[in-house]
């Protein structure tokens, strides 16, 4: 199976779950960082863990993020969190979640609260 990878921004992309089988070929795309939205074990024991996921991706020489969330956690603390590490993450950069539509919605409102740059994606501080 392979990874359904959406780019939004040169810088950035998104993917539904991604698993550690996946990592060496997100690097081999040139990805330099991965960051998991997804809870674990959100649906059921079958899911990868973002500790699998992470060691992987940091085996195949990209740095990991773990900013898990669902809708109800979703706040102004947590998104100007997942803005400060997108902006000061090495990029390109993957997210993924379930469907990747939890990822593409948490940027979209970063950029639009203007906590990232559109145009580098750097951490804009107030």
């Amino acid at each position: 199976m392979t990874l359904q990878i959406t780019q939004h921004h040169a810088l950035l992309s998104t993917a539904p779950q991604a698993s550690p089988a996946d990592m060496a070929s997100v690097a081999h795309m040139g990805f330099a960082s991965v960051m998991n939205n997804r809870p674990d074990f959100e649906h059921d024991d079958a899911q990868p863990t973002a500790q699998a996921v992470g060691d992987a991706a940091r085996a195949a020489g990209m740095d990991f993020y773990d900013v898990p969330f669902s809708a109800a956690r979703m706040s102004s603390d947590l998104l100007l969190q997942f803005a400060q590490l997108v902006g000061q993450a090495k990029k390109p950069i993957l997210l993924y979640c379930r469907s990747g539509a939890r990822s593409t919605g948490i940027f979209q409102v970063a950029i639009d609260a203007g906590y990232l740059n559109p145009e580098d994606l750097s951490f804009v501080a107030d």
